[in-house]
């Protein structure tokens, strides 16, 4: 078949700035709309993206949110991500350089969520729902787009995962009986924010039989013992996506956030012993660290697989049927991404 010479979506690839699906052409009209989504003025600079510190002005943005297959309702939504994920703790040119699999995930609190109709029950990873569709999908094409970090020119990842494509979900605050992820940093329910996190992909948790919190935190715990590997110690910023019937077991008997932490932190540590490199498997302590221990074979001295405690982040997520869970690990080496949330700004009631 011989397309016409001026198709506009063969035109777009050619140019490099899709993400290998077709995207919407992003004609005067539709990019106007956009903008007039946000209440913002077109030129107004909203960040500076790395690695190349485009230029991420309003209008920019509202580009690749019509080609992502945006609603110009859910501009507001992308530029909190976007000044998000540009936030110097996020380190987003760290994390689209790295050689690891990580991607930024956007999670959406307050009452956007239902407003935009992000879906945060069943089924919040895959796919169905346009605004988390097309809201992930449109910070994807700003990384690459505006800044300069296209899968074929910039991309070092060893293998990446599909939330390269897009990654958002909203947290189930409904079900979830703790203060949401926005609210623990500090803002209000009825505020809408959009964190980002520098994620793998959801490592599925399974566990049917525990019905007791310690019972259950103790899956979790062999589930965040294997990030990166069985050795691996000081980590960053890691999250535990609780399904609603995980989260009713473990708050039913009482359990808080800040307890989930510190049960999880101390068990989470190992003995200098069994982290010696190339015994029983792979990496282990790196070899500045390994230096400090003067019999490192026997060395019971705990070194924790978590930096702090408060470097588990907890959200509830998911439909109301079926107790699994899942973990994902955050960008840790060679630096640390950080979580980081941005409130949304916009002209709109419910948002």
């Amino acid at each position: 078949m011989v397309l016409p010479e001026q198709d506009p979506f063969e035109t777009l690839f050619e140019r490099g700035v899709t993400d290998g699906l077709p995207v919407v052409p992003p004609t005067r009209e539709r990019v106007a709309a956009m903008v007039a989504g946000s209440g913002r003025e077109a030129g107004e600079l909203v960040a500076l993206v790395p690695p190349n510190f485009g230029r991420a002005t309003v209008e920019k943005i509202a580009v690749n949110a019509v080609m992502a297959g945006c609603r110009a309702e859910y501009l507001p939504v992308v530029i909190a991500g976007v000044e998000a994920m540009c936030d110097d703790a996020f380190d987003l040119h760290g994390v689209s350089a790295t050689t690891n699999f990580h991607s930024p995930l956007f999670i959406v609190n307050g009452p956007a969520r239902k407003t935009l109709d992000i879906n945060c029950a069943a089924g919040a990873f895959g796919p169905g729902w346009r605004a988390n569709a097309t809201i992930g999908r449109a910070l994807r094409l700003i990384v690459a787009n505006v800044g300069g970090a296209s899968a074929r020119t910039m991309s070092m990842s060893t293998m990446a995962h599909p939330g390269r494509y897009t990654y958002c979900i909203g947290e189930h605050e409904e079900e979830s009986p703790w203060d949401s992820l926005a609210v623990e940093h500090g803002f209000a329910p009825d505020e809408s924010t959009v964190a980002a996190f520098a994620a793998e992909a959801p490592h599925g948790v399974y566990d049917h039989r525990s019905l007791r919190a310690k019972d259950l935190l103790i899956t979790i715990s062999r589930s965040l013992e294997v990030i990166s590997h069985h050795k691996s110690t000081h980590h960053g910023d890691t999250l535990v996506v609780f399904s609603p019937e995980h989260a009713r077991t473990i708050a039913g008997d009482g359990w808080s956030k800040a307890d989930m932490r510190d049960f999880l932190w101390h068990r989470l540590r190992k003995p200098v012993s069994e982290l010696i490199p190339g015994l029983d498997g792979g990496d282990g302590l790196p070899a500045h660290v390994m230096a400090k221990f003067q019999h490192p074979e026997t060395d019971a001295t705990l070194i924790p697989k978590f930096r702090e405690p408060g470097n588990l982040k907890f959200v509830v997520a998911g439909g109301t049927a079926g107790r699994f869970s899942a973990v994902i690990p955050g960008w840790t080496f060679p630096k640390m991404s950080r979580l980081v949330i941005k409130k949304v700004q916009s002209p709109r009631e419910g948002l």
